[in-house]
């Protein structure tokens, strides 16, 4: 008998053989179409999961805290539910799985779900250990799914697949005012952080400061990125008299200074305030807040935003010799004030302009970069920073100078 020879099949059997493999071919390629098919189709519903958890984790993020600031927002989660479910996933609402209010860390990269209502002080805090406090409410996480109506299966009932299940995540944090929209502050004056903390790095409420005071309490500011110096003495004025920061300023990036005493500037801020408070009431106001560590002018980094009351500024006339006349009698009355740490109202009817200058200052603690009360000095602005909640304002990025921001950002 001759051995066998492969070569030696014949058509017929050949024609078998390319059957099967026909058959198998058709059969992966029917796996690979089903695959293809269906994992696109779980890829856009997937996408439209995370649309819906996005929304709603921004926009309850966006509505954590009242419109005063003063408190978590009972109301924010189902703001963020209702924004998910507004959205929809191959035609049909999205289904929310849960709606979570707490405490994102980014020293850690996780949330901690805190259902408390409780208002954590900003005052006397870094933004370090705010950050590592899991009863600060800075956060919204959104779990949206395809649960009661899961994605359908075109080709995975082949394999055994009748339909596909998924879910989408996301967190949106609110932090400190960062990016400050137009008029998110009201005058030209940028305050130096380092005026604004303590030795330990915390923002403190409880003490005052003045401009100018050497080269690190604040300066002027047009306001403006990618310039040197604001010099304009007409543009300053112009901003003093107006309503706010006329354009958008980013978080960290550098705005026009001037540690320089400019006249016409400082002369319309001063008839300002006299206008806004009879010389009797706190100016409040929102500034912006620069990094001086290596001095003020020609241009800063922007840090963060900062709310104070412009307690009293002295004119460029009124030298030592006229503080019998110019020194202030009372103040705080008839302020609209809902500062806890506010001290009280003020009066003193002495004669002497230093005496009531001394309890003035002693009443408000204003202080010089040494501890020392404040001196009077011409040309100089006296704020205490508000401990009050303020309105929240422009986009989270900057560090924590009590006022959060308005606009939230995902983190996760």
């Amino acid at each position: 008998m001759r051995p066998h020879d492969p070569s030696r099949i014949g058509p017929g059997r050949q024609r078998g053989v390319s059957l099967v493999l026909l058959a198998v071919s058709i059969v992966a390629l029917i796996g690979f179409s089903a695959l293809a098919i269906d994992t696109s189709n779980l890829y856009v519903a997937r996408n439209e999961l995370q649309n819906g958890a996005d929304a709603g984790a921004l926009a309850g993020a966006r509505v954590l805290y009242l419109n005063d600031g003063s408190a978590v927002n009972p109301g924010a989660n189902q703001v963020a539910s209702d924004t998910a479910i507004s959205n929809d996933s191959q035609g049909t609402p999205v289904e929310v799985a849960s709606v979570r209010r707490g405490h994102w860390s980014f020293a850690t990269r996780t949330f901690t779900p805190n259902p408390s209502l409780d208002v954590v002080d900003l005052f006397g805090k870094s933004t370090a250990e705010l950050d590592a406090d899991p009863n600060f409410i800075n956060a919204v996480e959104v779990i949206t799914e395809r649960a009661a109506t899961p994605i359908a299966a075109f080709f995975g009932f082949i394999f055994g697949f009748s339909d596909y299940s998924s879910q989408a995540r996301a967190v949106g944090y609110i932090g400190f005012a960062g990016k400050l929209r137009p008029e998110d502050v009201d005058q030209p004056i940028a305050l130096c952080e380092s005026a604004l903390r303590n030795p330990d790095g915390e923002y403190s409420c409880n003490l005052g400061r003045f401009i100018p005071e050497g080269d690190q309490t604040g300066g002027w500011t047009n306001f403006e990125h990618d310039q040197s110096g604001a010099t304009n003495a007409n543009e300053l004025r112009d901003l003093v008299e107006g309503d706010g920061n006329p354009n958008e300023m980013n978080y960290g990036e550098n705005i026009a200074t001037n540690n320089g005493q400019v006249q016409s500037a400082f002369k319309a801020f001063y008839d300002r305030w006299v206008d806004e408070t009879d010389r009797e009431r706190p100016w409040n106001m929102t500034l912006p807040v620069i990094d001086c560590d290596d001095g003020i002018a020609p241009n800063n980094p922007l840090v963060g935003a900062v709310t104070v009351n412009v307690m009293w500024v002295i004119n460029n006339n009124q030298n030592l010799s006229q503080i019998d006349t110019h020194a202030p009698q009372v103040m705080g009355g008839g302020a609209d004030l809902e500062d806890p740490e506010w001290p009280g109202d003020w009066a003193n009817a002495s004669p002497s302009g230093n005496e009531r200058w001394d309890s003035f200052t002693d009443h408000f603690a204003l202080q010089d970069s040494a501890g020392q009360p404040a001196d009077w000095r011409n040309m100089s602005i006296y704020f205490l920073p508000s401990c009050s909640a303020h309105q929240p304002s422009g986009s989270t990025g900057g560090e924590n100078f009590g006022v959060l921001a308005r606009i939230p950002v995902l983190v996760d």
